[in-house]
């Protein structure tokens, strides 16, 4: 099987406007989980990672980009600085990843046949495709909370059939009231910053950024990281929960696994979806035990960023492979004491090793699961 590479990435957050900003802060303990004061989005005090009101994602928008679409032209911009790849190579492709896009229109504009245009994703995909002189017509991936991974899985299988040589995949969520609200009617927020696998979770904390991957056929260094392996799978259970086995999320591991012709005893470290939900950490703790990944070091990283929907899988992924890369793993914030029924080997310092393999995880609404393995050459 034909190697895919990470050449290049960035992470754009309330955290750092850079992978690297985004990963030292990380290493310090820094999360952009704050408590807001904000009636446009709730009437009373949330918790979230939300950019402030007066940041700048992108100097010139005379085209009228929404927030959406900026942080997306933002996270883009800064991979493709550190990268030789053309956008205007016909055998460069762009994928989108996102669950909501511009849907928080729907809240603030007159519903018309121009607003429906203008908020479907095929829409953003094409503004976005455009500013940047893209030639081939651009790839939307919406799967809910596996997005990003899946776009990360698309991009890579596309490479392996020979359609492209290198694909930039690109993920984006902006918080809003229709977006928030929708969490709270489910009784999915947390009262506080959200705790992953702890016995006192209580809920999701919501989160807004994006990133970007850029994947290529061609390695440009020793320390690109590979695209081993990916799979999909679906609980075919419930439209909000998940599975209550965990099975299904093994069997996406176990594929993935063997796509990229690894054991699981192979695997140093995973990057878990840890939403902090009661039954998504409990669903993943299963998961893992399925997978004989009990004993791997497992973190999640939602107490840094909050949920960020579409983009959490690239955002995750992209610190994970930045662990491969420094050989040091970020801890679990919010977490204190195991509080799912299956044993996890949760961290909660900074974990120094000599990591090779890293599996990331991902599951949403729907019952959709997602895993990706990343691996030093």
């Amino acid at each position: 099987m034909s190697g895919v590479f990470i050449v290049s990435d960035n992470i754009f957050s309330p955290v750092g406007a850079t992978t690297t900003e985004n990963f030292e802060r990380l290493k310090q303990g820094i999360s952009g989980v704050k408590q807001h004061h904000d009636t446009a989005l709730a009437d009373e005090p949330f918790y979230a990672s939300l950019f402030d009101k007066e940041t700048v994602f992108i100097k010139d928008n005379n085209q009228q980009y929404t927030k959406f679409e900026q942080l997306l032209i933002a996270s883009i911009t800064d991979a493709l600085k550190h990268s030789s790849i053309r956008t205007s190579d016909a055998k460069t492709l762009l994928i989108i990843s996102s669950t909501k896009g511009n849907i928080s229109l729907l809240g603030t504009e007159p519903n018309t046949p121009a607003l429906q245009k203008r908020i479907a994703m095929s829409t953003s995909a094409k503004l976005v495709a455009e500013h940047f002189g893209f030639i081939n017509q651009p790839l939307v991936v919406s799967n809910a909370c596996i997005s990003g991974i899946m776009g990360i899985i698309t991009g890579a299988r596309l490479i392996r059939s020979g359609q492209y040589e290198n694909v930039i995949v690109a993920g984006a969520d902006v918080i809003s009231k229709f977006i928030l609200s929708g969490f709270q009617s489910f009784q999915a927020v947390s009262s506080g910053p959200c705790k992953p696998f702890d016995v006192n979770r209580d809920g999701i904390t919501l989160g807004e950024g994006a990133a970007t991957v850029i994947l290529s056929a061609t390695p440009t260094s020793a320390d690109d990281i590979e695209v081993r392996g990916g799979a999909v799978s679906n609980d075919a259970n419930h439209i909000s929960a998940p599975s209550r086995t965990g099975a299904e999320l093994a069997q996406a591991i176990s594929k993935a696994l063997d796509e990229a012709g690894l054991w699981a005893p192979a695997i140093d470290l995973v990057s878990a979806h840890g939403t902090a939900t009661v039954y998504n950490d409990e669903m993943e703790a299963k998961a893992l035990n399925l997978a004989n990944l009990q004993n791997v070091p497992v973190n999640s990283l939602k107490g840094y960023y909050g949920h960020t929907l579409g983009a959490a899988g690239l955002i995750e992924s992209i610190i994970a492979i930045r662990s491969l890369k420094e050989d040091i793993a970020i801890p679990t914030l919010g977490f204190e004491e195991n509080g799912v029924s299956e044993p996890v080997n949760i961290y909660k310092q900074l974990l120094p090793g000599n990591f090779k393999n890293c599996l990331k995880t991902a599951s949403g609404f729907g019952g959709c699961n997602a895993a990706v393995l990343f691996s030093k050459q």
